[in-house]
């Protein structure tokens, strides 16, 4: 495989890199911010999520969404894969329906974007990823419908695994249960920036509160509350590490028209204050 291959016609954009040293530069810079992004890393890699440490210690699949910041810290000794697209050339929320994948391997609530692949899964992974680079190089009038169906197939099987290992048996089991927790999650990614409390959801979903509480619980999850407000919290630290916004400004955006009162939960949260944590962070990031 060439160290990076490009298919774009319009505004239609994939392309496949090859993580290997040489490209750490660039491929923790802002070029694939934008991207949708699959990072395909052997055992020995180590990879920052947003505020998040994760270490291959198998063959592994990452997914980042284009508001996620991600930096590969450590590369191991085999060599990687980025494939990066846009949302002109796959949107998992207009195709969900095919997928189903938003909410779970892309947005999801507890912050678990990888998949260790078993043996004979990484095998499939490695024909998938075989096939990608085939067809830009083969450059066929068809390669864009190919390109999209083994794309289509890597979401759909990378999602049956992450279900078995992120969810209880019982969950995964379920499908009500499953697209409450997917439903759940969604609605909190789109309008954590206004809505703050379960009883906003509960409207939302035409439920009552309780209900939200109920399913949580049995469901072995984290407080509704409690995952609303870490929504809100991991937001305002990609904001007070990743721009030169302050605290009070941070706090508007996020729907808190009383800054003291948003500070008060992001020390609550963090065990720090906004500007403490900005500084610690830029203190380590230096070091």
């Amino acid at each position: 495989m060439e160290q990076q291959q490009l298919f774009q016609k319009s505004l239609k954009k994939l392309g496949l890199k090859s993580v290997i040293p040489e490209n750490m530069q660039l491929i923790n810079s802002e070029e694939f911010k934008e991207f949708i992004k699959i990072l395909y890393l052997p055992s020995g890699y180590t990879v920052t999520i947003d505020f998040t440490i994760h270490k291959t210690i198998a063959p592994s699949l990452i997914f980042v969404s284009p508001n996620q910041f991600m930096k590969i810290e450590e590369v191991g000794i085999a060599p990687g894969y980025l494939i990066f697209y846009n949302r002109d050339f796959y949107c998992i929320q207009i195709h969900d329906a095919e997928v189903a994948c938003d909410g779970l391997l892309f947005n999801n609530i507890h912050n678990m974007p990888l998949v260790s692949l078993p043996d004979e899964e990484a095998e499939f992974t490695n024909y998938l990823f075989a096939q990608i680079s085939g067809e830009i190089e083969l450059n066929d009038s068809s390669l864009e419908e190919m390109i999209r169906t083994y794309l289509k197939q890597l979401l759909i099987k990378s999602t049956r695994i992450w279900k078995r290992q992120h969810l209880e048996k019982a969950v995964s089991e379920q499908p009500g249960d499953l697209e409450f927790f997917r439903n759940f999650t969604l609605l909190v990614d789109v309008h954590f920036r206004k809505k703050h409390s379960v009883a906003d959801y509960a409207d939302l979903l035409s439920i009552a509160p309780k209900t939200i509480t109920h399913k949580f619980k049995r469901l072995n999850l984290p407080q509704p509350n409690d995952v609303i407000k870490n929504r809100v919290i991991l937001e305002a630290k990609r904001l007070l590490v990743h721009t030169g916004k302050t605290a009070k400004e941070i706090a508007y955006e996020l729907g808190y028209d009383d800054p003291a009162y948003f500070s008060r939960l992001f020390q609550l949260k963090t065990g720090e204050s906004p500007s403490g944590f900005r500084l610690k962070y830029h203190g380590e990031a230096e070091n």
